[in-house]
């Protein structure tokens, strides 16, 4: 368990909003709440948070909006709750930035396991010491000790599922990896739900990595698609 983790928990409904806060402290999690987007938005002006706990159908600014605009100025997870289990409103909010999303009504249980799942999904700071191992794709170098990707001297963001697959295509560069294994060490904390829609979600993230590792991402150099294979980190 993540204990001590800062998780801000934004939903319109009261009574959710303090059953929530109320559980996840008891797993060792510190909480704020907000009740709307705006509201959000003046707290994360002020405090950082490890993850976000975004519900999606709210008044005013949605979920899916506030995504949006959180994602072009923050890596910090979002897990979206949604009254909406569609295969199409996941991957909706999947392009819009999320790391992942938890249909209503759920069990308690299974948000704190997806929460857990998020966080060790994370990368870690490492040693400073210790001496950096490089990949070069073109102008961007991905580091594999930090699991920091650079283009020139400006950082390149990652959420935490785009830096769980560049960890995993850099530990077997020139590989394939096929999208069941993708689905299975992304999602191994999760609970099961379809197989398609799951892989069709990893197809989702990997086209909002190569947007950012790729000069060209509609023909990548570098995060190909092996047929019938799966997916591969070519590097320099």
């Amino acid at each position: 368990m993540d204990i001590g983790a800062h998780l801000l928990i934004v939903d319109d409904d009261e009574r959710i909003r303090g059953l929530l806060q109320k559980f996840l402290i008891r797993n060792g999690f510190m909480t704020s709440v907000a009740r709307d987007a705006a509201h959000a938005r003046r707290l994360l002006e002020g405090l950082e948070f490890d993850l976000i706990v975004l519900d999606v159908m709210m008044p005013g600014e949605d979920g899916l909006s506030l995504t949006r605009y959180l994602r072009g100025k923050l890596v910090t997870p979002i897990l979206l709750l949604t009254a909406k289990g569609e295969a199409s409103e996941r991957i909706e909010g999947l392009e819009a930035g999320a790391d992942d999303y938890l249909p209503k009504p759920f069990e308690p249980k299974e948000l704190l396991l997806r929460i857990n799942a998020i966080l060790r999904r994370v990368p870690q700071p490492s040693d400073a010491k210790t001496a950096p191992q490089v990949l070069h794709l073109g102008p961007v170098r991905y580091d594999l000790e930090r699991g920091e990707m650079w283009q020139g001297k400006d950082p390149v963001r990652l959420t935490s599922t785009e830096a769980a697959l560049m960890r995993i295509f850099s530990g077997q560069p020139n590989q394939p990896v096929s999208r069941a294994n993708l689905v299975e060490m992304l999602n191994r904390d999760k609970g099961a739900s379809a197989e398609q829609a799951q892989e069709r979600a990893v197809d989702v993230q990997i086209t909002r990595l190569r947007r950012k590792i790729e000069t060209n991402p509609k023909q990548p150099r570098y995060l190909q698609t092996v047929r019938g294979a799966g997916y591969m980190l070519a590097p320099d």
